[in-house]
C-alpha cells in the first residue's frame, strides 16, 4: 500500500479570507490595517478581495505587511501565494488568437473586418485615404 500524498499547501484566497475573519475584520479595515502598517495610503478594500478570490496574488512586500497585520508566518504566506501561483498558472488556457505568429504578424496594421475608427470609412488606414466630413 503507497503512503497518502502529503497535503497540498493551502490556496492563498481562502487563507487570507480564514485570517481576516478570525479577528472580525472587514477586507476595508484589513485595508486600512495594512496601509496603517506599511505606511502606504493606496491599498483599497478591492484589493483585498481580488486577493481573496484569487484574482490577483499580492508580491512580497504585500505578503511581509499581511503576515505582520494577520499574525500569520510569512512562510506560510509565502507557500500558499506559491501554490496559488502555480494553480493559476495551470488553469488558464492558452489563447491561439493571442499567440505571435506569421498570421498575426500579417494582420498587424489592418483594423479587424467589420470595424473601422471614427472618421474612417471600410479599407481606409491612418494617414491617408479619403475621410468623410459629413458636410454636402
Amino acid at each position: 500500500m503507497t503512503p497518502p500524498a502529503p497535503p497540498r499547501p493551502a490556496q492563498l484566497g481562502p487563507l487570507l479570507a480564514r485570517c481576516r475573519l478570525a479577528r472580525g475584520w472587514s477586507q476595508q479595515r484589513t485595508a486600512a490595517e495594512l496601509c496603517a502598517a506599511a505606511g502606504v495610503p493606496t491599498l483599497s478594500r478591492h484589493e483585498v478581495s481580488r486577493w481573496e478570490r484569487q484574482r490577483r496574488v499580492p508580491g512580497g512586500f504585500w505578503l511581509g505587511w499581511l503576515a505582520v497585520v494577520l499574525d500569520v508566518p510569512l512562510v506560510a504566506l509565502a507557500e500558499a501565494a506559491a501554490a496559488t501561483r502555480r494553480a493559476t498558472r495551470r488553469a488558464v488556457p492558452t489563447r491561439p488568437d493571442r499567440a505571435t505568429g506569421p498570421g498575426r504578424a500579417a494582420r498587424a496594421g489592418t483594423p479587424p473586418a467589420g470595424r473601422t475608427g471614427p472618421g474612417r470609412t471600410a479599407g481606409t488606414t491612418r494617414g491617408g485615404g479619403a475621410r468623410a466630413t459629413g458636410t454636402g
